[in-house]
């Protein structure tokens, strides 16, 4: 499967790019979060939380399609 992977605020400065496309098997998020960090080792020490098609998940969430994932960091305020 392809996954958009979408970066915002201080993880597109952390990977340098704002969007890239992952070709995939069926993966958690767990499992996806590790691959960037991997890939991108400035992610590790950056907290952020995951998104898919615009919906907050928590790491156990199963991938299995064709999906838009957004990383996103802290957000500030009340």
């Amino acid at each position: 499967m392809q996954l958009t992977i979408k970066y915002f605020g201080m993880l597109a400065e952390a990977t340098t790019i704002n969007e890239e496309y992952l070709q995939t098997e069926v993966c958690s998020v767990s499992q996806l979060v590790k691959k960037l960090k991997n890939q991108y080792p400035k992610l590790d020490t950056t907290d952020f939380k995951v998104a898919i098609d615009q919906q907050l998940v928590d790491q156990s969430h199963i991938i299995n399609s064709e999906v838009e994932v957004a990383l996103l960091p802290p957000f500030a305020g009340g």
